[in-house]
């Protein structure tokens, strides 16, 4: 490749605590290696309307607590077209960027891919999302955080829940991928939990709670949005229908597992990140994403992260298992 002088940094698709933390970490390494920084406003679509900005060592100053992204992002459907694609070419091309660093999840990394395909600028992938669902990575940022927003949540719904001995169907994100629900429901002590990635859970959950209900005993089930007994509200409706004594009530936690400053690991990983991104760019690597592997920096083929899929850890499965 050419000798990098200039590189972008966008976040794209949803919102994660700690991509801040990741575009502070590029843009000070970037500084610090003599390259100059630019930001481009709201993901692809920004990139396609020339939105892009320099940054500077004190652009950065202030930012590693805040959550969202000071970037922006959005959802671009002109970007999927090969139209779309040349005139984000040309901006990058105008602004004289040598490479780029995307930071998002499975959707903004399929279209780094394809754009590096078609166009001779090297993307270096930082995984954001806090459905933790990326092939190649143990953790992604936001993921602690989400995490941590949903026990807090859940702790204080149980003592309502305990109050008036209820059961409480509480939803939270995860459409293809039961990361945030599994892990979640361990540190909050769930009674169930209902992932997409296993079936026929809604059996014995019945089972259970209605042991519970004849001892006067509350209860919280953690139902991943994406599950295939439908959503909380869905299967709330289904178990009180069949047991129309119990006194159910249903939370969706919704965005707010988003939002919020994001924890330390998130902050230090997302430093990580992007210390490490440049240091990829600048050593000549292409079309990757930064991953954590037990705790170590590891370099994953774009396309891996997008065509395989994350299995669930099996060992939480278990201890879900024994513990509920």
């Amino acid at each position: 490749m050419e000798e990098i002088k200039k590189i972008g940094v966008f976040t794209s698709g949803g919102d994660a605590p700690g991509m801040n933390a990741a575009i502070r970490a590029v843009t000070r390494t970037g500084i610090r290696n003599g390259l100059e920084v630019f930001g481009i406003r709201r993901g692809y679509q920004g990139m396609i309307e020339g939105d892009i900005v320099k940054l500077e060592y004190s652009t950065v100053s202030g930012i590693i607590q805040q959550g969202g992204t000071i970037l922006h992002t959005a959802r671009c459907k002109e970007f999927m077209g090969v139209e779309g694609r040349q005139k984000a070419y040309n901006q990058l091309k105008k602004f004289k960027l040598d490479a780029v660093i995307v930071i998002g999840g499975d959707g903004s990394f399929t279209g780094a891919t394809i754009m590096s395909k078609e166009h001779d600028i090297p993307f270096i992938g930082i995984p954001g999302t806090i459905d933790n669902d990326l092939y190649g990575t143990d953790y992604t940022i936001g993921y602690d955080t989400a995490l941590n927003t949903v026990v807090c949540a859940v702790d204080k719904i149980r003592d309502t829940a305990s109050s008036h001995d209820r059961i409480f169907f509480v939803e939270v994100m995860g459409k293809e991928a039961g990361f945030v629900a599994l892990r979640s429901g361990i540190a909050c002590g769930a009674e169930g939990i209902l992932i997409p990635e296993l079936k026929g859970q809604l059996a014995r959950l019945k089972k259970l709670l209605a042991e519970r209900a004849r001892q006067n005993k509350s209860s919280i089930v953690l139902v991943a949005e994406g599950d295939d007994e439908g959503r909380a509200i869905d299967i709330a409706t289904k178990t009180q229908k069949e047991f129309p004594k119990f006194d159910i009530r249903t939370t969706i936690l919704g965005h707010i597992q988003r939002g919020g400053s994001p924890t330390a690991f998130d902050r230090v990983t997302a430093s990580r990140f992007g210390v490490a991104a440049v240091d990829a760019l600048l050593d000549d690597q292409k079309s990757i994403m930064i991953g954590l592997a037990n705790n170590e920096i590891v370099h994953v083929p774009l396309n891996k992260t997008v065509k395989l899929h994350k299995e669930v850890n099996k060992e939480l499965l278990e201890i879900a298992d024994i513990l509920i």
